[in-house]
């Protein structure tokens, strides 16, 4: 198996209580990140080549569901918004 860089330094698929609630967060590569995006944190674009984190619940059911409920996040806004 070869040897995942980008996961080795971002991290892996992780889950976070946080707001009540039991959330994944996946980093995303910049070079993985190839759509614009819009944040809810800061209502700001999250740019093409962009490292940020992808964010959905964790009881959300699998399949098409759980795929439209996925929001990509600044790092930073979710630490900050995902805190209050």
């Amino acid at each position: 198996m070869p040897l995942d860089v980008d996961r080795i330094m971002l991290g892996a698929l992780r889950t976070e209580t946080r707001m009540g609630f039991s959330w994944h967060v996946q980093p995303m590569s910049a070079a993985n990140a190839q759509k614009a995006y819009r944040c809810p944190g800061c209502e700001l674009l999250v740019e093409p080549g962009t490292a940020h984190v992808v964010v959905w619940r964790a009881d959300s059911i699998f399949g098409e569901r759980a795929v439209e409920d996925r929001r990509h996040w600044h790092a930073a806004c979710w630490r900050v918004n995902a805190c209050g």
